[in-house]
Order: C-alpha cells, then sequence, then structure tokens
C-alpha cells in the first residue's frame, strides 16, 4: 500500500488492560498511508478478567492480540520485543489504559526506548503511555501532554505539562485522552513524512 508513510516502521507495544482504542485508531490510521505496522504484546499486567494459562494480551474491553477482526498480515503483524530489529524502527507508540503501567516495569521495553531515544528515532505516547517514557528516563526538558492523571508523573519527571489534544518535542509525540486519537495520529503522520 503506497502513501507518505511507505517504508516507515511503526511499533505499537501493548501489555494487559490497554485501551483498545488506542491500538486500533492507529492501525488503521497509519496503515493506509503506507506503514509497516508491528504489534508487540508483552504478557505482563493485571488481567481482572478470569486468569487463563496462555490468554493473549487483552484490552481493557475485550480485544486480543492479535485482533480477531482483522487479519495478521492484511493491516499489522505480530511480533516480539526480542525479534524487534531497533535499525527498522521509525516510531515507537504506546497506548494507554492500564498496560503503560506494566510496561513501566518492564525492563525490555524500557531498554529499547532509551535505545530508540538515543538513536533520534520518533517516540509516541497517548494517555496513560507517558508512563512508559518517564520510567525510561526521556521526558526531562519535553512539553508533552497526556491523561489528567499522569500529568504530576509528567512535572516530577521534569517535563512541562500542556493540555493540549496534541504535543510534539522534538521526537516525542504525546497525546491527551482517546478523543484526540485523530490530532495524535496526524502529528506522527507529519513528523514520519517530514
Amino acid at each position: 500500500m503506497a502513501g507518505q508513510l511507505t517504508g516507515k516502521q511503526v511499533v505499537i507495544i501493548v501489555a494487559q488492560e490497554f485501551e483498545d482504542i488506542e491500538l486500533l485508531y492507529p492501525v488503521l490510521r497509519l496503515n493506509p498511508e503506507g506503514a509497516d505496522i508491528v504489534v508487540v504484546p508483552v504478557h505482563e499486567g493485571l488481567h481482572p478478567r478470569p486468569y487463563i494459562a496462555g490468554k493473549p494480551v487483552t484490552g481493557r474491553f475485550g480485544h486480543p492480540v492479535p485482533i480477531p477482526v482483522m487479519a495478521e498480515g492484511n493491516r499489522y503483524r505480530i511480533s516480539s520485543l526480542e525479534e524487534l530489529n531497533v535499525e527498522e524502527i521509525d516510531c515507537l507508540l504506546f497506548p494507554g489504559g492500564y498496560s503503560p503501567d506494566a510496561l513501566r516495569l518492564h525492563a525490555g521495553t524500557l531498554e529499547l526506548v532509551q535505545e530508540c531515544q538515543r538513536r533520534g528515532k520518533l517516540l509516541a505516547a497517548i494517555c496513560h503511555g507517558p508512563w512508559v517514557l518517564i520510567s525510561a528516563g526521556v521526558m526531562k526538558g519535553k512539553r508533552a501532554t497526556g491523561y489528567v492523571g499522569v500529568r504530576d508523573d509528567l512535572v516530577n519527571a521534569g517535563a512541562e505539562y500542556v493540555d493540549r489534544a496534541a504535543v510534539r518535542d522534538g521526537n516525542i509525540i504525546t497525546g491527551r485522552v482517546p478523543d484526540d486519537l485523530p490530532e495524535f495520529c496526524q502529528e506522527i503522520i507529519e513528523a514520519l513524512s517530514a
């Protein structure tokens, strides 16, 4: 599929209880622009539904990964952290929900964020997603937004909190809430196509 993001790889990392729409919307918005979407389920985090051995990473509203309503390989593909090649990543994206609370404790995820930051890759996080960037130590001196519940965490990490739909500061893009997904994704498109 040809578009302004052809040849760009967007990696979306989720753990249990991610915000479903914050995974689905970027897949459906960025893939038609030509982006190669890679979804990485990290089997960490709380899962309030009954425990079932081998249960897939599942969103707050029940969408599992792989996404059953979209065939893998058409709009996205599944990978593990270990299979990722950091040189091929153009954007690392973190949806919100409860997923970031687990990912901010996951050493492999934090190391990947730090390596992407060292290489100047685009880092994008929406809603509670900035928690991962905070824990990776990349927010000091940055302007950022997020769900109001992470405002104090951003400020305490040395960032300037801005109450806007989407904020770009250098290679970091943050979004506020699900209603702001159009602006958030547009910032990603503009940054990757520049």
